[in-house]
C-alpha cells in the first residue's frame, strides 16, 4: 500500500505539471521533459515545466508531506484525533514573522528566503513561549500545552491583524499569502523545504515505535521504558520547525494536516511506523490535487490553495467524524 501511495504521489505530480493556465502539454511530454532535466531555456516546453510549473508542484508536494507527517505525529502525541500541525500556535507565530517581512520589505533578502527565515524564527519563538508556559515541575503537561497553544495563537493572530491595520499599505499580497498560495514558489525555497522535510521526517520516523506506546497512554509508555520527556521535545521541536518552514513558504494551509493522517490510518492501519509515512504521502498528493483545482478556478488570479483545502477538508472531516471507528 505504501508503494501504491508513492505511485499516486508521482501521478499527482505529473498531473500538476501538466495542468496550467496556458501551454497545454501531454502526459508523455511532461514525463519526457522531467527525465530530460532543465535544458537551459532552449526548449519552450522544457522551460515552462522546469522554471514555472515544477517549482510550484515540488512546493506543494513538500508542504503537503510536511503537514501530513506533523499532523500524524501530533495526533499520537496529544492522543487526540483532532490535533493538527498548527495546534501549538506555531502557525500564528510564523504568520507574524512573514507579515513583518512583507511590510518591512525584506521578504526577498537572503536569496529570496527572507520571509521563510523570518517566519521560521518567530514560529520557533512562539513554540518556546508555549513550551515555557506548559512546563510544570520540569515536566511538559500535554493538556496545559494545548491550552497554552490556543491562547498564544489567538494573541499572535491579533498581533498580525494589528500589524496589517497599522501598516497603511495594500495588504492583498499579505492576505493572499496568509490564505495559502504556492504561485510564487521557486527553487531556493524548495531546497529549504526539502532539507526540512528530510531531516524533520527522519527525526519523526525514528520515534514511531515510541509514539505507538505513547498513543496508548503516557503511563503505559513510561512502563515500557519510553523517555516521554525526550519524546515530547523531539516531536514538538521537529514538528514545529517543519510547520514554521511550511507556513513561511506558502502560508497557512487549512485542514490538510488534520485529514491526511486519518486517511493514512484507514489505508495502512494505526501502527505509526507505517501510517506516519503514509500521512506524508497522502498529504503531498492532496495538496497537489488541491492546487490543480485552485488553478482551474476561473478568476482574475489563482484561488488560494488554502481556501480549497479548507472547503474540501471540512466536509471530509465531518464524514470521518460520523464514521463508527473515528
Amino acid at each position: 500500500m505504501t508503494l501504491a501511495l508513492a505511485c499516486l504521489v508521482f501521478a499527482c505530480l505529473v498531473l500538476h505539471v501538466k495542468v496550467g493556465s496556458a501551454f497545454d502539454l501531454s502526459f508523455a511530454d511532461v514525463v519526457r521533459q522531467l527525465f530530460r532535466g532543465d535544458a537551459g531555456g532552449q526548449d519552450a516546453a522544457n522551460s515552462v515545466i522546469w522554471r514555472v510549473r515544477l517549482p510550484r508542484a515540488v512546493a506543494c508536494l513538500a508542504v503537503g508531506a510536511i503537514l501530513g507527517l506533523v499532523g500524524s505525529a501530533f495526533q499520537a502525541l496529544f492522543r487526540n484525533p483532532l490535533a493538527e500541525p498548527y495546534i501549538v500556535g506555531v502557525s500564528s507565530g510564523a504568520a507574524v514573522g512573514g507579515v513583518a517581512a512583507v511590510l518591512l520589505g525584506f521578504q526577498t533578502a537572503f536569496w529570496g528566503l527572507g520571509m521563510v527565515a523570518a517566519a521560521s524564527a518567530t514560529g520557533a519563538a512562539s513554540l518556546a513561549l508555549v513550551y515555557a508556559l506548559s512546563v510544570r515541575r520540569g515536566v511538559v503537561d500535554v493538556r496545559t500545552l494545548l491550552l497554552a497553544g490556543v491562547v498564544v495563537g489567538a494573541m499572535l493572530s491579533a498581533l498580525t491583524t494589528l500589524m496589517l491595520l497599522a501598516a497603511g499599505k495594500d495588504t492583498n499580497q499579505v492576505l493572499r499569502w496568509l490564505l495559502g498560495s504556492t504561485s510564487a514558489a521557486y527553487w531556493p525555497q524548495n531546497a529549504v523545504l526539502a532539507i526540512v522535510l528530510v531531516l524533520g521526517g527522519w527525526a519523526l520516523a525514528r520515534e514511531t515505535r515510541r509514539l505507538n506506546a505513547f498513543a496508548i497512554g503516557e503511563e503505559t509508555a513510561q512502563r515500557l521504558g519510553v523517555d516521554t520527556a525526550r519524546l515530547k521535545r523531539v516531536i514538538l521541536g521537529a514538528g514545529s520547525v517543519m510547520t514554521a518552514a511550511a507556513v513561511g513558504s506558502v502560508g497557512i494551509i487549512g485542514f490538510l494536516g488534520l485529514v491526511a493522517p486519518h486517511i493514512s490510518r484507514r489505508l495502512l492501519g494505526v501502527d505509526w511506523r507505517y501510517s506516519l509515512i503514509g500521512s506524508g504521502l497522502v498529504g503531498g498528493s492532496l495538496l497537489l490535487l488541491a492546487d490543480v483545482l485552485a488553478q482551474q478556478v476561473k478568476a482574475v488570479v489563482d484561488m488560494p490553495v488554502g481556501a480549497v483545502t479548507a472547503l474540501l477538508g471540512a466536509p471530509s472531516l465531518i464524514l470521518l467524524m460520523r464514521s463508527k471507528d473515528f
